[in-house]
């Protein structure tokens, strides 16, 4: 007998009694979720909930894929975490957790990144796919891929104190293509570690987020394919925009012209092809100077002007003496105010922001100017550990 047509156990109709007694699930719907193979791709703070309502919802198989550790900064939102597990890799601590709130179902871990080269061995496991990542080079990837592989991608991000959530490439449905046919500039929208979020949001959307894959699993109408739910958690308003499918979108248009995976961090502008993961559009070695090297420099008496392109907030939480603050998004228009005969190093919190905040500075011509490579971060950790860490 196949998981597709096994009954419920004596065990499992008491623990999912509760879905049994809505009419629109019933038994019948329960089976299909015993029989269906979700995956989520990043245990964050969207796959945190998403993760924990799919596994009590009794999904047969539920897949987790990530590569990162659990930090102290996640704990205000990452739910499937404790201060205990800090330190840990998540798809340990989160497997560990699952397995404990729901023994009977199947937990499926990929540790690593999803790729151009493996995204589509590691999603055509899986009848669902749904996104919790954070990056614009994942959710091409994971909505090109699931075009091609026809299964349905349930998006969700994050800003602040703003959520979305839709269901793209459905039968006759749009893309995330559809919605961005060119990916926004590199920095201009800023991760959850630069701009911060409230953390109940992504306990919202990746509660929406588990609600969809659900609907998808059992065959419910009324999904998010076709719309976008915009939730705005200050007003706490909830509207919603409709969105077709782009007949000239390149991958799942009438006549599409991308029938493989690319490359998307290249797509995305966030480095160069045919460059090393991770590596920064603009940054070359002369671009860049070390923190050993920056304290060198003080200690010596040859101390750069340092110039700090962070947000308000951040500042509140730790600043460096002695530094000129100019905003990133005022530095090209200050950039006449900068001395030409000094030496000047930008830094933000880890060195994205910074490095773009060179190119710019580099392009008005002020040219003896460089970024510190890990930014403030990675002066906290090698210089003055006493400094918080955000």
């Amino acid at each position: 007998m196949t998981r597709r047509d096994s009954p419920l156990t004596r065990d499992e109709i008491t623990r999912y009694s509760r879905h049994l007694l809505v009419p629109e699930i019933g038994a019948a719907g329960q089976r299909k979720l015993k029989a269906a193979r979700i995956v989520c791709v990043g245990a964050g703070g969207l796959g945190s909930p998403v993760a924990m309502y799919l596994a009590g919802a009794g999904v047969g198989v539920l897949g987790l894929v990530d590569f990162d550790r659990v930090d102290v900064t996640n704990l205000h939102r990452q739910i499937l975490y404790t201060t205990a597990d800090v330190g840990r890799p998540k798809l340990e601590a989160a497997s560990e957790r699952l397995r404990a709130a729901n023994p009977e179902i199947e937990i499926a871990v990929h540790d690593g990144p999803l790729t151009s080269a493996n995204a589509l061995d590691v999603l055509g496991r899986y009848d669902i796919v749904v996104d919790a990542t954070d990056n614009f080079p994942a959710r091409y990837l994971l909505s090109d891929a699931c075009v091609l592989l026809g299964r349905p991608y349930v998006y969700g991000s994050v800003f602040r104190l703003e959520g979305q959530v839709s269901v793209f490439a459905a039968r006759g449905g749009p893309c995330y293509r559809c919605l961005f046919p060119e990916a926004p500039a590199p920095g201009v929208v800023p991760s959850c570690s630069e701009a911060g979020v409230l953390g109940v949001v992504p306990g919202i959307v990746g509660t929406i987020q588990a609600a969809e894959a659900i609907k998808l699993a059992i065959g419910m109408p009324g999904t998010l394919a076709g719309r976008i739910l915009v939730i705005d958690a200050q007003r706490m308003r909830f509207r919603e925009v409709r969105l077709a499918p782009d007949p000239a979108c390149p991958v799942c248009g009438t006549s599409p012209t991308i029938r493989s995976l690319i490359d998307y961090e290249a797509f995305c502008g966030t480095r160069r092809p045919g460059g090393s993961p991770g590596d920064l559009v603009d940054g070359g070695a002369d671009d860049q100077i070390t923190v050993a090297e920056l304290r060198q420099r003080i200690q010596t008496g040859k101390a750069p002007v340092l110039i700090d392109v962070r947000e308000d907030p951040e500042l509140e939480i730790v600043s460096l003496p002695g530094t000129l603050r100019i905003r990133m998004a005022e530095i090209t228009a200050r950039s006449v105010d900068l001395p030409r005969d000094r030496d000047l190093v930008v830094f933000c919190r880890t060195d994205e922001r910074s490095a773009r905040a060179v190119a710019e500075l580099r392009a008005a011509g002020v040219g003896r100017t460089c970024y510190l490579r890990g930014g403030i971060l990675a002066w906290i950790a090698e210089v003055d550990p006493s400094l918080p860490r955000y």
